[in-house]
């Protein structure tokens, strides 16, 4: 039985890598976030809309399942503040900063919605994430006791993350975008725990039921950058099993700085 999956790459020394269970098929939870906003961006580039456009702030959506309606429950959203605005407008780039930073899974559903479950899954393909399935938004209970969930590998979260992590130098206007928004991240108690302050981490964390998950790209004062995807499930302890990962963390952290010093010694 599979508690964890890791999967991590160095950037700078491409060969550095380490992966654990990273083809087993997870319930993604909410790091199918990052995919909902790479295809914001990529419709946006694409002339669909842009991110500077309104939408309505609704809280209805159909069940995959028999296209019944069902709504978000704002005491089981990590985000409330999202809840007030219903029946008014916001930019997709506002509902699109709330889905990663506090996780709201309001503005996640409202988006999912406005780009098209079958798309992301498509743009997921094409990035080289191919176990990767965004089959619908969140809290749809129907789909949900019928085994449909969104599905994520940790290697292809890290195929995903390294398609937005391209060197400085290499890196588009939409990359920087995206980064910018997942280093606002609020929730922190994995990747960025134990790490020193001066480490930046662009992140997006997911926890259901006995499944806290992680990814992310670190970046390092000095220019090294990695890709950390740490996932879990069936986890009898949450809390034991978040400390587990930001103790993972902290072990590639320390991994990295090590090869670094002795690069330098060399």
């Amino acid at each position: 039985e599979v508690d964890f999956a890791i999967a991590f790459q160095d950037l700078n020394r491409r060969e550095n890598v380490f992966l654990l269970n990273e083809n087993e098929h997870l319930h993604a939870a909410s790091t199918m976030k990052i995919p909902v906003m790479i295809e914001m961006y990529y419709q946006a580039s694409q002339g669909d809309f842009a991110l500077t456009d309104s939408i309505l702030v609704k809280n209805k959506f159909e069940s995959i399942v028999d296209q019944s309606m069902y709504e978000m429950n704002a005491e089981e959203d990590s985000e409330h503040s999202l809840y007030t605005q219903i029946g008014k407008q916001m930019t997709l780039f506002d509902l699109m900063h709330q889905m990663i930073i506090s996780s709201s899974n309001l503005a996640t559903n409202i988006l999912v919605e406005e780009v098209g479950a079958k798309k992301i899954t498509a743009s997921m393909k094409r990035l080289g994430a191919y176990d990767t399935e965004v089959l619908r938004g969140v809290e749809d209970q129907k789909a949900y006791d019928l085994g449909l969930n969104n599905r994520i590998t940790a290697k292809d979260l890290m195929t995903i993350l390294k398609s937005i992590a391209l060197p400085s130098g290499e890196t588009t206007e939409d990359q920087l975008a995206m980064i910018n928004v997942l280093k606002g991240q609020e929730f922190n108690e994995i990747i960025p725990q134990f790490l020193p302050v001066d480490v930046q981490v662009a992140h997006k964390t997911g926890s259901i039921t006995g499944l806290p998950h992680d990814a992310g790209i670190v970046y390092l004062p000095n220019g090294e950058t990695y890709v950390l995807v740490l996932l879990s499930k069936n986890l009898k302890d949450f809390e034991k099993g978040t400390l587990t990962l930001a103790k993972i963390s902290k072990l590639i952290y320390e991994h990295v700085t090590a090869l670094e010093v002795s690069s330098i010694k060399r």
